[in-house]
């Protein structure tokens, strides 16, 4: 007997996400806190041992990859249509105070801890590479895409090409993939 790496559609519904699109993948290693928290658009692949906590929307066309780590606390994050998310990247929408001001970890009392809390936003096909870590309050421009292993700590331009620690443009992003994006919405096919 094959078992599906998958959760079947009939399982994925009984998950309780907030919002669950068609042609939905999410890998059965996949972990998912809150589903009540969490809209899944349709035609959206997430793979193994991938982490989704708190208030977090994926847009249509969209692929997590393995491994990745999306922490919304008490902020949100928001994936655009037909982004694409490399493996072993972090998305942080929650972070401690590391100034020393406050105590720090979730094991400490509220009163005692400081947390930013920002939320996170990609917007429409942005490519994020490998090992690339997102920083609370980050907005991410319409088509851009990040090497591997950038640390994207401020907000970004629309259609740029992004790489380092922290990511600085190199230069514009094409936008040919726009046009292929209006063929494949095109119901007649042309």
């Amino acid at each position: 007997m094959k078992l599906n790496p998958y959760y079947t559609p009939r399982e994925l519904r009984a998950l309780g996400f907030r919002a669950l699109g068609r042609s939905v993948l999410v890998s059965r290693t996949c972990r998912v806190y809150t589903p009540e928290t969490i809209s899944l658009g349709s035609h959206v692949l997430i793979d193994d041992f991938t982490i989704l906590n708190g208030d977090i929307t994926v847009g249509d066309h969209v692929h997590i990859s393995s491994n990745c780590e999306l922490y919304a606390g008490e902020a949100s994050i928001t994936i655009g249509d037909y982004s694409g998310i490399s493996s072993r990247c972090a998305f942080y929408a929650t972070s401690d105070d590391f100034s020393g001001a406050s105590l720090n970890n979730p094991t400490v009392p509220r009163a005692f801890r400081y947390e930013k809390n920002l939320p996170v936003t990609l917007g429409r096909h942005v490519l994020i590479g490998t090992g690339s870590t997102v920083l609370p309050g980050v907005t991410i421009g319409e088509g851009c895409a990040f090497g591997s292993m950038t640390l994207i700590a401020k907000s970004t331009e629309p259609w740029g090409i992004y790489v380092g620690v922290p990511a600085r443009r190199l230069r514009e992003r094409e936008r040919g993939l726009l046009e292929l994006e209006k063929k494949l919405n095109d119901p007649t096919g042309r």
